[in-house]
């Protein structure tokens, strides 16, 4: 008798350790299946505002806050745009004193908690930056989709996807550089986003799912007199593109690819975020299970995607990405660019983070985008 219940005994354990570590590969894997649009990744560290003044502001001293170039600066109730490092300005060990280019909306104070996005933008193309726009309904696999047009003259097309942790305002970034080159631009929001419709399993399937919508979108642009799309993807944006170009019964309209620091394996995505969240160690292996229970994601299939040989309907590709990308591994890119040469360059910006590639150096990302696109127009 002592030896069955001690045997019962050590069952029930075993369910209950067992059961105990689904569900905390369940929560672990929220990190990446659960980001909200428009909120900070767990990569991302808040930040302490300390003092402004008349374009400055100083923050607590962080190697985010070091980062060179042009970021958004976003607070729970706030947004701004702050500039480059101003290292000659007056500060003290502890902060980070930073060009305050203007605020957006909010109010920023002493001891706000704060994070920089690469959203410099805040609204819709015409609010944001003064250009024209439409709102369009596209009709997708789950409902409408929501989507800003800006016309232009040209008969290609460029739609834009955001990514993790990003709404459609990520692509305000670049739309005033499209609307110069006379493109007409379809900003699409996808569902999981603000107005779009619910994913059935409530969960980011980080792009493996979400292009359809994509698909749904070319399917519009086509149907509205665009001759030939490129499409503009962020992080699991740039996977959606990569997933149309593969799979889109209309492949053969995308003539061009940007892709911009693109989540080319959802797994090695899934542990970076999960990481960042002070997760131990081992229980990524359960975070990765329970990702693929809840998705159906079995097999690196986007790192499938993101490596598959030259049989590949792949048009030319333009990637932006850099070492410092937490998030989606750079190695990933570069491994892709030398198995498909010819077809995909990649220009690495260094001391940039996940998907803020334009951020580090406008100038230089639009240069390099424009010598791209010219061959394409």
């Amino acid at each position: 008798m002592r030896t069955v219940k001690a045997t019962a005994a050590a069952a029930t354990a075993a369910l209950a350790a067992g059961a105990a570590g689904i569900a905390v590969g369940r929560l672990a894997s929220d990190a990446a299946l659960k980001a909200p649009p428009g909120r900070p990744l767990p990569t991302e560290p808040r930040l302490t505002v300390h003092a402004t003044a008349a374009g400055r502001i100083a923050l607590s001293r962080d190697l985010a806050a070091l980062r060179p170039g042009t970021y958004g600066l976003r607070g729970d109730d706030s947004h701004a745009v702050v500039g480059p490092v101003l290292g000659t300005e007056p500060h003290s060990a502890d902060t980070v004193v930073r060009r305050l280019e203007r605020v957006t909306h909010g109010t920023l104070k002493p001891g706000d908690k704060v994070w920089l996005t690469p959203n410099v933008h805040a609204g819709n193309p015409s609010t944001a930056l003064g250009l024209d726009h439409a709102d369009m309904d596209i009709p997708g696999e789950l409902g409408t989709l929501p989507a800003w047009f800006l016309p232009g003259t040209r008969d290609t097309w460029v739609i834009t996807v955001h990514g993790l942790g990003a709404t459609r305002e990520h692509p305000l970034n670049i739309m005033e550089f499209l609307h110069r080159q006379r493109f007409p631009v379809l900003a699409l929001a996808y569902r999981g986003d603000h107005g779009a419709p619910r994913p059935p399993d409530g969960l980011n399937h980080l792009g493996e799912t979400e292009w359809r919508d994509l698909d749904a979108a070319i399917r519009h642009a086509v149907r509205h007199g665009a001759r030939q799309v490129i499409l503009h993807g962020w992080s699991t944006g740039a996977t959606m593109a990569l997933r149309a170009a593969e799979h889109s019964g209309l492949h053969e309209r995308i003539s061009g690819l940007v892709l911009d620091s693109p989540v080319l394996s959802w797994e090695t995505t899934l542990r970076a975020l999960v990481s960042a969240r002070r997760t131990p160690g081992v229980l990524l292996p359960l975070a990765v299970r329970a990702a693929q229970g809840r998705t159906g994601m079995y097999g690196d299939r986007l790192a499938a995607a993101g490596t598959a040989g030259p049989d590949l309907p792949l048009a030319p590709t333009l990637i932006f990405h850099g070492p410092d990308d937490r998030v989606a591994p750079w190695d990933h890119s570069r491994r892709f660019a030398a198995d498909h040469p010819g077809r995909v360059t990649l220009h690495t910006v260094r001391h940039a983070p996940h998907a803020a590639m334009w951020n580090a150096d406008p100038k230089d990302y639009e240069e390099k985008l424009r010598r791209f696109l010219t061959p394409l127009m």
